[in-house]
């Protein structure tokens, strides 16, 4: 795709969700699988499904509902991305990343960003949830390849504070009050679908990886590029210990979320209360 078409399909999605909504919202959020219960903290007042958006990807993944939520949290109008799109689907950088760049034009400020992850960290719980301090793109591909637009950010962005320091230390002090526990650390994506060996395991440990999964850095990485600032959590949902290593299924990993989601929801709330 040229990329003058995909800024042009940018605009009409954009136009086409503008001529819907009563307010453009400051805060956008993706949800992981599994992760959908922040979308309970809603004064919903509009909801518009992927297939109705034009160009908008559809979501085949597991736990993802696919449709755009519009409201209000704590009176701040925000948008809520009720499943996202992964590179293992088939898609490219442009397709996963088309809704983030449909939010930058809609006016968005604050990207919050949700996933499921396999802790790598041998100290981490599984059904617990980490703030992403930091990420690795292994996925072997970036969203910003090609030419540059330059009306939505610059060609080398800078990804020194990709995850906003300030976000993440508001989040883990609202967890301390909270009183839930949670990790710091740092998120790599790989392509899956497959769930990671026993050796793919312990590299990931070794090159500084805390957790991991296939979503996520692409859209962080465009977020930074509009200009958003993003805070980011995992779902903790198994452990990938390589010296004990158990089979993992899907189901699993969408339970897991759940139970992390529902103090990941909690937290968001109130950072979205002090924003």
């Amino acid at each position: 795709m040229e990329i003058r078409e995909y800024v042009e399909k940018v605009n009409e999605a954009a136009k086409y969700i503008r001529e819907r909504i009563s307010e453009d919202p400051k805060i956008a959020m993706i949800l992981g699988s599994g992760l959908g219960g922040i979308s309970r903290e809603i004064d919903v007042e509009k909801s518009l499904l992927y297939t109705d958006i034009p160009y908008f990807p559809l979501s085949t993944a597991p736990g993802h509902k696919g449709e755009l939520v519009f409201g209000k949290v704590h009176g701040k109008p925000v948008v809520l991305m009720n499943g996202r799109f992964h590179y293992y689907e088939g898609y490219s950088m442009k397709e996963i990343t088309f809704p983030v760049r449909v939010f930058q034009l809609l006016g968005v400020e604050i990207f919050i960003v949700t996933n499921a992850a396999g802790g790598i960290n041998p100290d981490f719980e599984v059904g617990k949830p980490m703030v992403i301090t930091d990420h690795i793109n292994l996925l072997g591909d970036n969203p910003l390849i090609g030419p540059n637009v330059d009306e939505w950010g610059p060609r080398f962005p800078d990804l020194s504070n990709a995850y906003d320091r300030g976000l993440r230390e508001m989040a883990v002090e609202i967890a301390g009050e909270l009183g839930i526990k949670i990790y710091e650390g740092v998120y790599v994506a790989v392509p899956g679908p497959n769930f990671e060996t026993a050796a793919e395991y312990r590299m990931l440990r070794r090159i500084g990886a805390d957790a991991v999964g296939m979503s996520t850095v692409p859209e962080v990485i465009v977020a930074n590029h509009g200009g958003m600032k993003v805070l980011g959590f995992s779902a903790i949902t198994d452990k990938g210990d390589p010296d004990n290593l158990k089979p993992l299924t899907a189901e699993e990993v969408l339970e897991n979320a759940e139970r992390a989601g529902k103090a990941i929801a909690r937290i968001i709330s109130e950072v979205i209360n002090r924003l």
